[in-house]
């Protein structure tokens, strides 16, 4: 996938991508298809993040004779979507890792002071020892983001990967000040945040639009 990168942040600007993006946006766009969009982009953005895991060799025998094969190496890693909307990039990302553990986060936006509350937490025991990718749709305040890798550091993970949808500028700038050790990978950077939190020209509420709760 093609892609251009500035100090930790990874935008994937595949045509794929982008069009696929281009129809999630349209506000007549259906949740089973949002859905779906969602699972696509998601699955090619795993295959990004993903591109640098380390491999070790390993023999295996085809049919016709034995060979070294490569394997990816280490722990399994950790996907970790933000409650609720993170749950629409999961199976996509599942598809590819089918054999990662799936940690938890629960965290919604005060509507009123757009901080971030916890509500739930759950995660693998070693999680410390593992790659997390935390995944949210909408890189927007940056408050939950922020919080959740905030929670996984708590636990002592120390290599933690961001991965979005949409990201905004502010957001992007919050994130890096606060966690500027953890990379961030989107499919677009929009315009700026409006007076309410939300992404301009973006695509709306993603966990409404995912869901049908709009």
């Amino acid at each position: 996938m093609s892609g251009t990168e500035t100090a930790g942040l990874h935008v994937a600007d595949h045509p794929l991508v982008q069009h696929k993006l281009g129809l999630m946006r349209e506000a007549d766009c259906p949740s089973s298809d949002f859905r779906r969009l969602l699972g696509e982009i998601a699955m090619l953005l795993c295959y990004e993040v993903t591109r640098d895991l380390p491999l070790e060799q390993v023999p295996i025998s085809t049919p016709l004779e034995p060979m070294m094969a490569p394997r990816i190496a280490g722990r399994k890693l950790v996907l970790a979507p933000v409650l609720r909307a993170g749950l629409g990039m999961l199976d996509g990302m599942l598809a590819l890792l089918p054999a990662a553990r799936v940690a938890h986060v629960g965290i919604y936006r005060n509507p009123a002071t757009l901080e971030a509350v916890e509500y739930y937490f759950k995660a693998p025991p070693d999680v410390a020892e593992r790659l997390v990718l935390v995944l949210d749709p909408m890189l927007a305040t940056a408050n939950s983001a922020v919080a959740a890798i905030d929670r996984f550091k708590a636990r002592g993970c120390t290599n933690i990967r961001f991965v979005c949808l949409l990201a905004a500028p502010e957001g992007i700038a919050k994130l890096r000040a606060a966690h500027p050790d953890v990379p961030i990978w989107t499919a677009a950077i929009d315009r700026a945040l409006d007076d309410h939190g939300y992404i301009r020209p973006g695509l709306g509420d993603a966990g409404d639009r995912i869901f049908g709760t709009v």
